[in-house]
């Protein structure tokens, strides 16, 4: 290693979780971005991520300058069906970034849903917070309300509640509440602590009943409750620092004015709310 990479890697932080916390891309997609000699430090194209910088190092993206480091924010979204959940795709289908307010800053998705799945999505301009929230160490469960073909009974569905697998793949146990059945479909709430592809859809296909809707109603604390189709709202600061953990950012990384930088966006109907249960309550789950 060169000597000033060696001096380098001694103070700072790596670029790529520099980059992720600027809201650039997850730290592996920074690599693969360095790898294609898009990232440049000081003026010199890096070709390793072998890298530590600081605040006083000029970094460049595709030639545009690195905004300094933000405090990390968390936004709810309620994802309509129909939308990738994707920076781009490669069929032109529109994203849920296409849709998103102007106003708000780059964001990156906490997880997925799919592209005919809807309901609650986590946005942050953090990729560090990002990666936190996708690793299932932080024991979190996903709650799903899913509408399914088919008829339910308990004997149905204990494989789901044990632990089933789908072609060759173990699925961890889920809780599984029968809600009521209702013509030819059948509703449930399903909870899991792992996010595979397509899931709940592959493992209620195993049992004999195919999806033909799925809601997610939380992820963790943060509830879906009545944010409308559509509408996103910034969880508040405090609240997100209590539920993660996460120290107060110094005001000096901070705007004037005290808040965090870029408004504060609520695009949805109804009553201001946190999107949080802090006493095990949901607010206000959809069961359509």
């Amino acid at each position: 290693m060169p000597a000033h990479m060696e001096k380098d890697v001694k103070k700072g932080e790596r670029i790529a979780k520099r980059l992720a916390r600027a809201g650039v891309a997850s730290r592996r997609e920074v690599e693969r971005m360095i790898e294609a000699g898009r990232v440049i430090v000081n003026g010199k194209k890096l070709d390793s991520p072998a890298l530590n910088v600081t605040d006083v190092d000029d970094i460049l993206v595709d030639n545009r300058p690195v905004a300094a480091k933000e405090p990390a924010r968390l936004w709810r979204y309620h994802k309509p069906a129909g939308l990738v959940t994707s920076a781009r795709d490669e069929k032109g289908r529109a994203t849920v970034f296409d849709r998103l307010p102007p106003e708000l800053p780059r964001v990156m998705s906490v997880g997925r849903l799919d592209l005919t799945s809807e309901g609650l999505l986590l946005l942050t301009n953090d990729g560090e917070l990002k990666r936190k929230l996708e690793l299932p160490s932080t024991g979190w469960v996903r709650k799903y309300r899913v509408r399914a073909n088919g008829n339910a009974s308990d004997q149905r569905l204990q494989p789901l509640r044990d632990g089933i697998t789908v072609g060759g793949e173990r699925f961890q146990p889920m809780s599984v509440d029968f809600d009521k059945q209702s013509g030819a479909n059948v509703w449930l709430t399903i909870g899991l602590r792992e996010g595979k592809n397509r899931e709940i859809r592959r493992a209620l296909e195993e049992v004999g009943l195919i999806v033909n809707r799925l809601i997610r109603v939380s992820y963790g604390p943060f509830q879906l409750g009545d944010l409308a189709r559509g509408g996103v709202e910034e969880i508040r600061p405090k609240i997100l620092r209590d539920q993660l953990g996460l120290k107060r950012e110094p005001e000096a990384e901070r705007p004037q004015g005290g808040r965090p930088n870029g408004p504060r966006v609520r695009v949805q109907s109804g009553r201001n709310s946190p999107g949080v249960s802090l006493r095990g309550k949901k607010r206000g789950s959809r069961n359509s």
